[in-house]
């Protein structure tokens, strides 16, 4: 079992829960993955019924295994800092599209200001929302 899955496994027993077949295929088509949608995790694990595949995201999301990262209305959901490295997101308010942020220059800004008014953060997340370059093409085209 690879480290991630037994980190899973370990974070599952730590709450009393066992690793089941719905968990763990729902773990496997988030791992390495970028967000996706419900829809999009339920047609990844098509061997597990729509029902269990909520209700399994609801549980890993009350463990803090994954995280829902909101658009506007709609959310799309990855694996927690757990079995990732710490970043933030881009994402295009019309179609959904998110990139991740890995940039250190952001956390600078992000522990300057908490020192700026003497706070001490425990967690942050920052997300920037907008038109990706596509969706601004087609913008511009409807515009003239």
């Amino acid at each position: 079992m690879s480290s991630a899955r037994q980190l899973f496994a370990e974070a599952l027993r730590q709450h009393s829960y066992s690793l089941t077949k719905p968990r763990l295929a729902v773990f496997n088509a988030l791992l390495g993955e970028e967000p996706v949608s419900m829809h999009e995790l339920v047609e990844k694990v098509p061997n597990v019924d729509r029902a269990s595949v909520y209700r399994t995201v609801s549980l890993l999301e009350e463990l803090g295994v994954i995280l829902r990262i909101n658009i506007g209305w709609k959310y799309k959901l990855e694996l927690s800092e757990m079995f990732s490295a710490h970043h933030h997101h881009i994402s295009c308010t019309a179609y959904g599209k998110i990139v991740a942020l890995n940039e250190h220059a952001l956390e600078r800004v992000v522990d300057r200001l908490s020192a700026l008014h003497d706070f001490i953060p425990v967690t942050h997340q920052i997300e920037i929302q907008g038109l990706c370059s596509n969706c601004q093409k087609v913008s511009q085209l409807g515009q003239g």
